[in-house]
């Protein structure tokens, strides 16, 4: 392969950028400004503008009036769809863009003191924008990427990346490429607009008053039509969709009961690390009442005899065929169900007690641990991206659920739990006024 030599050539001479002001004109003009005269801008540069002087272009400013802080957060609030994360002030959130940064983007650097700036509403049309600008102007094809500074998950120090491309593809793909060593690359996808952007930051920097650099010399691929979007990590794909302890307080909201399940199938890791979760559970007198049955080859045999036996007690009961078997379709979601697990108390260590009033004290401990044990392996399985069902219908029939699994009398059947992959995504919960649920004396 013939060597490549890269060039990066700073464009001064821009000046202050207002709003309103023609920036394809300033750059133009820019290209062969000072003494020597400028560098010119020739077919296949990449020209990386930095995000502050679009969005002075563009008046994307807020003036300040009254605190300079309570501005700034709520300037947050409106560039934001969702918090990631929040440590002290520092806020990481996701913008209207998909970008994921700190504060949103809004920034208060190179900036009158009386101002703060937003991103551009749409960093891809501008780049275009600007592209087509010095296109008319100039008569040069080149592309056009408009970079942020941005912090990376894991590593310290900021760098420059691509929020907005026109006239070249983001992304090179090396999906399918044979290496030198005769082995395919099955992942290999090359950010260049982000290279290309941390790669100009090095000659602008953040305090000389350049804001623009000219990349010759670089390849670049033909516009996909894609723009910065290509670059944006897809929801189900984003392994870190929370901070640490964003992801741990949201776990317990996660959990929702489902309904319906998809025709997917679980694997058995994800419902072991649940179950390991679950029997961290606190217990009486350093106990393990937990015992978690994963019910398979005899599913059809539980349920067809858990509901013999809630049919019997409906016609008891005094309830008809037809009222039987509307009640009955209430347990047919563990039918569709991938997954069973039958929690079981096993009160083994329990204390005695001569009185039946310690008796039912000691049950009810044991219970109460059981139900902990439940609740966690319900969050967890959530955590785990599975949906789940806690039914009760085998506290009514317990000996009948013992006797059909082969498993001791005095272990307790504590209901069923289905697990699956959810048909659906389930609808936001609406928050509830913790003050009704909670007494102070």
């Amino acid at each position: 392969m013939a060597e490549r030599e890269l060039r990066i050539l700073p464009l001064g001479g821009i000046g202050e950028v207002r709003p309103g002001d023609d920036l394809a004109a300033l750059i133009a003009a820019a290209t062969g400004a000072g003494p020597g005269g400028g560098p010119g801008l020739r077919d296949g540069d990449v020209l990386v503008v930095t995000s502050k002087i679009v969005s002075k272009a563009e008046d994307r400013l807020i003036r300040i009036e009254g605190d300079r802080e309570a501005t700034r957060q709520a300037a947050i609030d409106a560039e934001s769809v969702r918090e990631v994360a929040r440590r002290g002030p520092t806020r990481i959130v996701e913008t209207h863009h998909g970008l994921v940064l700190a504060s949103a983007g809004v920034d208060a650097s190179n900036i009158a003191k009386d101002s703060i700036a937003l991103l551009p509403v749409d960093p891809d049309a501008s780049a275009r924008t600007l592209r087509d600008g010095l296109r008319d102007r100039l008569g040069v094809d080149v592309a056009v990427i408009i970079s942020d500074t941005a912090g990376r998950p894991w590593r310290r120090g900021l760098t420059d990346m691509a929020i907005g491309v026109a006239g070249m593809a983001a992304l090179r793909s090396h999906i399918g490429d044979i290496d030198s060593y005769g082995n395919e690359l099955g992942m290999t996808e090359i950010a260049e607009a982000d290279e290309l952007a941390g790669a100009a930051d090095l000659v602008k920097g953040k305090l000389g008053a350049t804001p623009v650099a000219i990349v010759r010399g670089f390849a670049r691929r033909p516009d996909d039509g894609s723009g910065s979007r290509a670059l944006l990590r897809p929801w189900d794909e984003d392994m870190f969709q929370l901070g640490t302890v964003e992801a741990r307080r949201s776990a317990p909201f996660a959990r929702r009961t489902v309904r319906e399940f998809a025709d997917l199938p679980v694997d058995p890791a994800a419902v072991h690390q649940a179950i390991a979760a679950a029997i961290t559970a606190p217990a009486p007198h350093h106990t393990t009442p937990w015992r978690f049955v994963l019910v398979e080859a005899r599913r059809h045999a539980l349920l067809d005899a858990m509901a013999m036996a809630w049919t019997d007690d409906l016609r008891r009961d005094g309830f008809d065929e037809d009222s039987v078997s509307k009640r009955l379709r209430r347990g047919d979601v563990l039918r569709r169900a991938p997954v069973l697990i039958v929690p079981m108390m096993v009160t083994d260590g329990a204390h005695p007690y001569p009185d039946e009033r310690r008796v039912r004290a000691e049950e009810r401990m044991f219970t109460v641990a059981l139900g902990a044990a439940v609740q966690n392996l319900l969050v967890a399985l959530a955590a785990e991206g599975l949906g789940s069902c806690w039914v009760s219908s085998a506290l009514f029939c317990g000996e009948v659920v013992t006797d059909t699994l082969d498993l001791p009398r005095t272990w307790t059947p504590m209901g069923v739990v289905g697990v699956g992959h959810p048909a659906a995504p389930a609808h936001p919960r609406p928050a509830r006024d913790i003050a009704a649920f909670v007494v102070e004396r």
